[in-house]
């Protein structure tokens, strides 16, 4: 046991200098040994996708839901709610229509420990107003982008709050005010690899993991949520698009990252990282990193497209009203005049 707790502090040790000085130490850090993984994943409770949504619904109010509410919200049909709260009854995670202790211990597994954001890059198409100012921190109607995220991960009680920080990282010591709990990480090398860099400078604190993408006007903060049940991307289905797209298998899988497509979901720059996939994750980041070519990925790449066969990534669907991506000047002026000059 002593031999096993030594272990886990080096471990420790070598994420944090991962975190402090990523551009240097990327190829010397060491790949996680499989014999530590059993120890750190944690098993999960055995409970099916559909309980594990009826239990959430459950956690979102303090009134009884009748099963006709549970099947409108969860879309599914009567006779599967009432199948679904018979068998938690039987677990005695559920009792009357509300949740119990043993159901809470049960969603434990699955709650959000920390969220992530990418916040190092230039943000070029953004010029002049990202010349001084970093694109999260830009205001739109009075509020900063990155506010909107903030609010909704602090609003789903998410402990930890990282922020990967680059150029003119120092600007963001400002959101410390409001949310005091953030904790920064520096990206060195933000303007020599693409993304990929920001990922890779906390790739151990990836497990149970939102990872947002700084820039996003967030509109609707439910989907930010408490408890995530497995590694999702959020995305808009679509008919077709010219931007990031996802292609699903028809149990909502992801089989193909692609720009531009058909009957496809367009993606939106926040997904979830589950334990076990945070685990693989850390290792699989490295080693595309320093694979040819590897600084210009994008991270979603690795689980996506270069080491997707260690993965099952699903979907999780919001509709575009949901989020707004301001990617230009242009842009940002047709949603704050403010910026409109004569």
């Amino acid at each position: 046991m002593k031999k096993l707790i030594s272990l886990t502090k080096v471990l420790i040790f070598c994420g944090i200098l991962a975190g402090s000085i990523c551009g240097i130490t990327i190829a010397l850090l060491p790949r996680i040994p499989d014999f530590y993984k059993i120890y750190v994943f944690r098993r999960k409770s055995m409970i099916t996708k559909r309980e594990f949504d009826t239990l959430v619904l459950l956690t979102e109010t303090k009134e009884v839901v009748s099963q006709k509410d549970m099947a409108e919200r969860l879309k599914i049909s009567a006779e599967a709610v009432n199948k679904t709260v018979k068998e938690l009854t039987e677990k005695n995670y559920c009792k009357n229509g509300q949740i119990t202790q043993a159901g809470l211990d049960a969603l434990e597994p699955y709650r959000v420990k920390r969220a992530v954001f990418v916040a190092a890059g230039f943000g070029s198409r953004m010029v002049p107003i990202t010349l001084n100012t970093p694109k999260p921190l830009v205001r739109v109607n009075g509020t900063r982008i990155i506010d909107s995220l903030l609010d909704a991960v602090v609003e789903a009680g998410i402990p930890e709050i990282v922020i990967v920080r680059g150029y003119l990282g120092e600007q963001f010591d400002q959101l410390l005010y409001k949310y005091p709990n953030i904790r920064f990480v520096e990206n060195t090398i933000y303007n020599e690899a693409n993304h990929i860099s920001s990922a890779l400078c906390v790739r151990y604190l990836l497990q149970n993991a939102y990872v947002l993408e700084a820039d996003l006007l967030l509109r609707n903060k439910k989907l930010i949520r408490k408890y995530e049940y497995e590694t999702n991307f959020l995305s808009i289905p679509v008919e077709s698009t010219d931007d990031w797209c996802f292609a699903t298998d028809h149990n909502g899988v992801i089989t193909e990252e692609k720009v531009g497509g058909t009957d496809c979901h367009q993606m939106v720059g926040i997904s979830y990282c589950s334990e076990a996939d945070g685990i693989k994750l850390a290792n699989d980041l490295n080693e595309v990193y320093l694979s040819q070519g590897g600084k210009e990925r994008y991270w979603e790449q690795v689980p996506l497209v270069y080491k997707k066969e260690n993965y099952q990534v699903h979907v999780r669907a919001c509709i575009a009203e949901d989020i707004t991506e301001i990617d230009t000047f242009n842009e940002l002026k047709a949603i704050d005049n403010r910026y409109v000059t004569g």
